[in-house]
Parts: C-alpha cells; sequence; structure tokens
C-alpha cells in the first residue's frame, strides 16, 4: 500500500522537537591562544605597560634631588640580586652552564648598556622623545636582525603593522629634532637622542643572544646576571663620570622604589615574551611604553604634548592592533588552525 512506503512516513509536526544543543568539542580540539598572542599580549600588559611609567619616574627623582642616572641603574640593579637565593633553592648554578656563561653575561652586558643609555637620554630629553627614539630603533634592529640571522619570516599584516609602528614613532620625534640647532642645548639634545638610540639598539642585540640561550633556570639566570654585571660596572662608573647624592626626601625614594620594581616586571615579561613570538613584533608591540609615557609626561611633569605627539601615538596604537589582532589565533594539541 501506499501509506508503507518510506516516503510517506511524515513527522509528526504536533509533537515538540528536543532543543537542539550545539555539539561539544572534544578536549583534544579545544582553542587555547597561541604561543605567539600569549607572547605579544605578555608583551603588551607586562613589559609595555610598566615600563612607560619607568622614564617619567626617573625624569622626577632627577627633577627632585638630581639623581644621576648611574645611581638610578644601580638601584635598579639591587632589585635583581635576591633572585639568586631562588637559583640557590633550586640548586642551579648562579651565573649559568659553563658552556654558554659568556653569553649569558654578554645579554647582562648588552642590557646594562641599554638601560643606562636610556636613563641618561630620560634626564636630557623629554621622556616621551627618548623612549620613542629607543623603541623606534629596537623596532627597526629587530626586524634588520630577524631577516639576516632567522628564517622565521613576517606576513603582510606584520610588515604592515611593524612599518606603521616606526612612522608613529616618527611623527612623534620628527618635529623635536628642530631644538638640534640652538647651540649647547642642541648639543645635549642631539647627545640624549643618540644615547636614546644606542639604547635601542643593544636593546635588540640583547633579546637576539638571549634566543639563542636553551637551559633550564635561563630567565632567573639572566636576571640575576643583570643585576650583578650592572652593579659591577655603575659602582666604579658612578664614582669616576658622576658624583653620588643621598636623596633626602620621600618623593626621590619613592621613585627609585618604583622603577626598580616596575623595571624587574618589564625585564621578565619582555624576555618571556621574545621566546614565544618575533622579536620584532616583540619590539612593536613594546612600543605601547611611548604612549603611556607620553600621557605621564603630560599629567605628572606637566609638560607640554604636541599635536604631533598625540596622532603618532594613535598611529603607534593602531599598529599595535594590527600586529595583536593578526597574531591572535586559536592552537590545538598538536595541531594549529589555519
Amino acid at each position: 500500500m501506499a501509506g508503507s512506503l518510506p516516503y510517506f512516513n511524515l513527522p509528526d509536526f504536533t509533537q515538540p522537537s528536543p532543543p537542539s544543543t550545539p555539539p561539544s568539542l572534544p578536549s583534544h580540539q579545544r582553542c587555547q591562544p597561541s604561543d605567539a598572542t600569549k607572547g605579544l599580549l605578555v608583551a603588551l600588559l607586562g613589559g609595555g605597560l610598566p615600563a612607560g611609567f619607568v622614564g617619567p619616574l626617573s625624569r622626577m627623582a632627577y627633577q627632585a634631588s638630581n639623581l644621576p642616572s648611574l645611581e638610578l641603574l644601580l638601584c635598579r640593579c639591587l632589585f635583581h640580586l635576591p633572585i639568586a637565593l631562588l637559583l640557590k633553592l633550586r640548586g642551579d648554578p648562579l651565573l649559568g652552564p659553563p658552556d654558554i656563561r659568556g653569553w649569558a653575561c654578554l645579554h647582562a652586558m648588552l642590557n646594562v648598556l641599554s638601560i643606562g643609555c636610556a636613563y641618561t637620554a630620560f634626564q636630557v630629553v623629554p621622556t616621551g622623545n627618548a623612549a620613542t627614539v629607543r623603541k623606534g630603533s629596537s623596532t627597526v634592529c629587530s626586524a634588520l636582525l630577524a631577516l639576516c640571522l632567522e628564517s622565521q619570516g613576517l606576513s603582510g599584516y606584520d610588515w604592515c603593522g611593524l612599518l606603521g609602528s616606526i612612522l608613529g614613532l616618527i611623527i612623534i620625534v620628527g618635529p623635536g629634532l628642530g631644538t638640534l640647532q640652538e647651540g649647547t642645548t642642541g648639543l645635549c639634545t642631539a647627545v640624549g637622542y643618540g644615547l636614546a638610540f644606542l639604547g635601542g639598539l643593544t636593546l635588540s642585540l640583547g633579546l637576539r643572544v638571549y634566543r639563542s640561550l636553551h637551559f633550564p633556570s635561563c630567565l632567573p639566570t639572566v636576571a640575576f646576571l643583570f643585576g650583578l654585571v650592572g652593579l659591577l660596572g655603575s659602582v666604579p662608573g658612578l664614582f669616576v663620570l658622576q658624583t653620588p647624592v643621598l636623596p633626602s626626601d620621600l618623593l626621590s625614594w619613592s621613585c627609585v622604589g618604583a622603577v626598580g620594581i616596575l623595571a624587574l616586571v618589564s625585564f621578565t615579561c619582555v624576555s618571556y615574551a621574545v621566546t614565544k613570538a618575533h622579536p620584532a613584533l616583540v619590539c612593536a608591540v613594546l612600543n605601547s611604553e611611548v604612549v603611556v609615557a607620553l600621557i605621564l609626561q603630560y599629567y605628572m611633569l606637566h609638560e607640554t604634548v604636541a599635536p604631533s605627539d598625540i596622532m603618532g601615538a594613535g598611529v603607534v596604537l593602531g599598529s599595535i592592533a594590527i600586529i595583536t589582532a593578526r597574531n591572535l589565533s586559536c592552537e590545538r594539541e598538536g595541531k594549529v588552525e589555519e
């Protein structure tokens, strides 16, 4: 009969259908942030934002008690030395394995030189401009080093964000270069910008050396070595090149303590991030330090922020958004989503 044919067995629409539930993914297919995403987020939140406070706080300490840059570097290095207790508890050598101890010490010396140049530049030129030159040079040099020494390439979106970040830095620092023709003041400004550029160059070299270090407890070892090398280098340099100052006001001591803590957090996060993401992209995301420094320069130091600074900061933020959005991907266990 016709009623027995299968295509006449229609569903009963008078009965409510059970609610549909989306199929749950197995545990091995759930999305997790990729390593590049983790690295860039750590660089942005833990590296760039805390570092943006370091320049204005260093400038406030200098204005309050004429604190020399090498003395500020010395105080910062003291915050790294207690990491030796962690290394001792774990039974690891303080200076790292003997076969790569020289590279670890080289990384520490490059970072000490970078920070020393940066602190000196913060006292000579506006903190926002000094941070701009330092981060711009580190971004460019990291990109060039990656192209020459590594096979890890960059996508078109990455290059777009990288070049946009450099353009934003040029917009910020370009008008300030006009002061280089004002006699002695212009000479001091030129020296300040030169030190900021040198600080960025040595920072990119230090990150490149750190990526080549592979041993247990690498991060705490290089953090301790930074404090040790900085202490050994800043103490004689302080008495030979500068005059030590003992701050007597609470503001100076507060600024020194804040600089030491924030710089230690930034150092740790940047060192972690550069092992997860491309060093050029990490340096580009660290340009968020410039935006924070410009905001604090206006509100804390009451220094003028030009319209070009605001425009350049907007370009930098847009470039960071492009880089971060491009690298926001999910990865599954043993497999990365395309």
